[in-house]
């Protein structure tokens, strides 16, 4: 399998995105969209911004996990990884990040 966007529908009629790679495995969850072009226009966001070392916040969760937020050019958050057990963990993810996002085909889940 190879990476993709799994594009969805929150509960809340919200658009959201899942970047997965090739193994299945969440490597990013977008923020939420109130129209599906607008997720698709943050697909396209990804693909430009994680090319871009600077725009990976490393942070740390009040419970010491290390996780990690794609930002936009304007400093916005696109997309935020999930909660890894070491600094390393975050940091390959980063990586797969950056490896897969510009290649990855989309997949509407929603028709």
């Amino acid at each position: 399998m190879a990476a993709k966007y799994d594009v969805r529908t929150s509960s809340d009629g919200q658009y959201y995105f899942n970047l997965k790679a090739a193994n299945g495995k969440i490597i990013l969850t977008s923020e939420r969209y109130t129209t599906k072009a607008n997720a698709l226009k943050g697909i396209d966001s990804v693909r430009t911004n994680a090319a871009i070392p600077a725009r990976f916040d490393r942070r740390t969760s009040v419970a010491s996990e290390p996780y990690f937020v794609l930002k936009a050019r304007n400093g916005e958050p696109i997309g935020q990884s999930e909660l890894y057990t070491s600094k390393n963990g975050r940091d390959n993810g980063i990586r797969s990040v950056t490896t897969n996002a510009p290649g990855a085909r989309v997949d509407d889940l929603n028709d």
